[in-house]
């Protein structure tokens, strides 16, 4: 499922929030690979499809099971858009909910945010194929409260211990040998200009702005987005689209990159690179994506494509090869208990 929410900021024209799946998808058409942008690198042998079963690590560190102190889900008629109290992406932004959780989403929504993935569009169509159609099509209102002030990882736990009391959710991983596209340094021990170490940079105690509605694309504002932990994409009055993230990791910047850039396969990083980066992104879209804010004003296909902005920007590449990824196995599901 693909959310796509616009905030309408006064003198800024308009900013994608991106926090993960579940939250926001950027609906771009499908981009298309050269040989010179993604390489290609041996299959492996028969029978890799599937390594083992695995537990990611986070929830151990998190605290393990937990649950909330109350919880109501009730099924909710499809209508206006109404953002939860927090972003349920895979990233850090949280802000200061004090335990509680309010978001209006289908169940397969809440499954990726308890879960803490985001897989790729193409793996998640084919984890809903094999699920009923209701998970990713009837919206429920989960409201709920955690006793003290539990960290996002937390509240994870917590909804995952409600999924599976009133949805029946049953879940595994599995370690899988799967294409992918690997992401890399294009030069050994160099980033781009724009991909930096987020000691480097401001602090997240420094607010980034967004450019004015009237600016251009060559005057893309040294710090972007407004807050650190969230992915954010603004599209330009030319209709490029400026996206970044502040104090992130490179494991979640490769997990943003192929719905951004519509590149059909899920990204792993192997760049090596360790702790925390702020990046800004600055490319045009796909030709045949709809127009801007406007509604009439054609896209600049002149300007620099996503995978070209990676490479110049960014100092990264992408090639195609076989990894092993853990993949999000649903073993039973079903329409929730009453309150």
């Amino acid at each position: 499922m693909r959310l796509r929410v616009t905030v309408n900021l006064p003198r800024f024209g308009r900013i994608l929030v991106l926090a993960g799946a579940g939250c926001v998808g950027v609906m771009l058409t499908p981009a298309v690979l050269g040989q010179n942008d993604v390489q290609a690198q041996g299959a492996p042998a028969k029978g890799e499809s599937k390594q083992s079963t695995q537990v990611p690590e986070w929830p151990k560190a998190a605290g393990g099971k937990m649950a909330f102190e109350v919880a109501s889900i009730r099924p909710t008629p499809s209508g206006k858009f109404t953002p939860p109290n927090f972003g349920l992406g895979n990233d850090d932004s949280y802000g200061d909910v004090h335990g509680v959780f309010s978001a209006k989403f289908p169940v397969s929504v809440y499954i990726l945010f308890a879960y803490k993935i985001r897989p790729s569009p193409e793996e998640w169509q084919a984890i809903l194929s094999k699920l009923p159609k209701w998970v990713d099509t009837e919206l429920f209102t989960i409201q709920a409260r955690a006793a003290g002030d539990p960290t996002k990882d937390q509240m994870r736990l917590m909804m995952q211990s409600l999924l599976a009391d009133r949805f029946k959710l049953a879940v595994h991983f599995e370690t899988r040998v799967v294409p992918v596209l690997a992401l890399t340094l294009g030069k050994a021990g160099k980033t781009g200009p724009r991909l930096r170490p987020h000691a480097e940079g401001p602090s997240c105690n420094v607010l980034g702005s967004v450019p004015p509605r009237n600016g251009s694309s060559a005057s893309v504002l040294p710090v972007f987005p407004v807050t650190c932990d969230v992915q954010a994409m603004f599209i330009m009055p030319d209709h490029q689209f400026l996206y970044g993230s502040r104090d992130t990791t490179m494991q979640l910047l490769a997990t943003s990159l192929s719905p951004i850039g519509n590149l059909g396969l899920p990204v792993v990083d192997q760049t090596g690179l360790t702790g925390r980066f702020d990046y800004t992104l600055l490319f045009t879209p796909d030709s045949n994506v709809p127009p801007g804010s406007d509604g009439n004003t054609p896209l600049d296909t002149g300007g620099t494509t996503f995978l070209e902005a990676l490479k110049e920007q960014l100092g990264l590449k992408l090639t195609r090869t076989k990894a092993p990824v853990s993949v999000l196995v649903v073993d039973h599901i079903e329409l929730p208990s009453e309150n």
